[in-house]
């Protein structure tokens, strides 16, 4: 029981820095990774698919992903996919090959972005502290029906703590690995 209470947690928490990793990802720096796209949803006969479904995406250099649709009368479709996603892209089609260029960020745009970083952090550092509390109440609640002694209580509530800690310790981690990406120029 004490076991299963565990686990729980853990797959909660491991949930929580899954989410924070794939928000950061979509986080630009200023150069291209093929990462960047994967969020991008584009029409596909009637149903909605990653663009990595519908074409091929590698970089260009390290300012520019290439994207090559499998189709040609995707071209359009995933262009205009790309230009409305909310990373503040502007594609251009060459022939059978769409360019995304990378803008420049600017300071202030920096700024923003490390505050957006900030605050995706401070969300999963919140689902690991309500998996920290999910969990302490269901020991309370075992606690109070007599399933558990005070010690395996006790005992159950220092190991979700610990889990607790290390999930915040590699979400701190995470955080100040993206901000010193996001501020190198």
């Amino acid at each position: 029981m004490l076991d299963d209470i565990k686990k729980v947690v853990d797959q909660k928490m491991q949930r929580a820095l899954e989410a924070l990793k794939t928000d950061l990802a979509k986080v630009r720096t200023g150069r291209a990774h093929t990462g960047l796209l994967d969020h991008v949803m584009v029409e596909y006969y009637g149903s909605m698919v990653a663009v990595n479904q519908v074409a091929n995406v590698n970089l260009g250099d390290s300012r520019t992903i290439h994207v090559q649709p499998f189709e040609k009368s995707m071209i359009g479709k995933v262009e205009k996919a790309i230009r409305d996603c909310d990373l503040g892209l502007n594609p251009a089609t060459n022939g059978d090959l769409i360019r995304v260029p990378m803008p420049m960020l600017t300071e202030e745009r920096r700024r923003d972005m490390t505050k957006i970083v900030r605050s995706e952090a401070e969300g999963a550092k919140v689902s690991v502290r309500n998996a920290r509390r999910d969990a302490n109440d269901t020991l309370k609640k075992l606690l109070k029906d007599k399933e558990i002694s005070e010690d395996e209580e006790r005992r159950a509530q220092d190991d979700v703590q610990k889990a607790t800690d290390k999930a915040v310790a590699e979400i701190d981690k995470m955080l100040q690995v993206k901000e010193v990406e996001l501020m190198a120029v």
